[in-house]
């Protein structure tokens, strides 16, 4: 064999080499980009079948709402992280009526109970959740006392979800307390009427007379204030455990 024959011979053996990695590389490319998109068509399905049991998991917590009684329960103590849902000192709502940390309760341990129904769950309360339900509405409490303090805590508990450099101001028009949420354009009241229809306990400073009197057929007087609210809250049950009172 001469020197140009084994020269050709080695040129042609580093051709059919480098043929043969070129063809490795494509094949290992195309193996790898195959890889690729079975891995992408699992992460998409596994996003998929978790995105899909969050919606089952959503749409049967919302039946299980639709079809469980809320009111059948019982009070249970939460020592969750997350509670309370609201610090007293924090809220510009308060009213010094109800501050009762301010005017020195020691306990604190009253702020971590929640109503637990008996046959579903109760999904965490969630202010900016609250103010989106009811934009474009106007919620009223209306009322005594017991009433005024779930105004006031609802105001509380949601706060945090407002914007922080709005002004937060309550205005009042006789007995009727407004609060408006103006990025929600959702007005959350309280309405002052101890005994839904008139009585000489009205005033809501000064009510606590000795002797009650009530016009019992008579709600037009504090009616006409709430009647153009979307959803009303009404309490009034112990103002008529008294036996002396004069009904008209």
């Amino acid at each position: 064999m001469n020197f140009r024959t084994w020269k050709s011979r080695i040129k042609s053996s580093d051709n059919l080499i480098g043929l043969f990695l070129m063809t490795l590389f494509v094949v290992a490319f195309y193996q790898t980009l195959d890889d690729y998109r079975k891995t992408q068509k699992e992460e998409q399905y596994t996003t998929n079948y978790e995105e899909r049991k969050s919606h089952k998991k959503d749409r049967m917590a919302d039946s299980d709402h639709q079809s469980c009684n809320l009111f059948s329960g019982r009070w249970v103590f939460d020592n969750a992280s997350s509670y309370p849902l609201y610090e007293e000192r924090k809220c510009s709502f308060m009213m010094n009526v109800y501050a009762c940390q301010k005017y020195g309760r020691k306990d604190s341990k009253y702020r971590n109970w929640r109503w637990q129904p008996n046959h579903c769950d109760l999904p965490r309360f969630n202010g900016a959740e609250l103010l989106e339900k009811i934009r474009g509405k106007k919620l009223v409490f209306v009322g005594d006392s017991l009433n005024e303090n779930q105004w006031v805590s609802m105001l509380c508990m949601m706060e945090s979800s407002l914007n922080q450099s709005l002004h937060k101001s309550v205005i009042r028009n006789g007995n009727l307390f407004i609060f408006h949420a103006t990025e929600y354009n959702a007005t959350i009241g309280f309405y002052w009427s101890p005994l839904l229809v008139e009585s000489n306990a009205d005033d809501p400073e000064n009510h606590r007379v000795k002797d009650r009197i009530i016009r019992i057929n008579s709600i037009e007087k504090h009616a006409r204030h709430w009647i153009d609210a979307d959803i009303l809250v009404f309490d009034s049950f112990i103002w008529w455990l008294d036996s002396t009172m004069t009904i008209l």
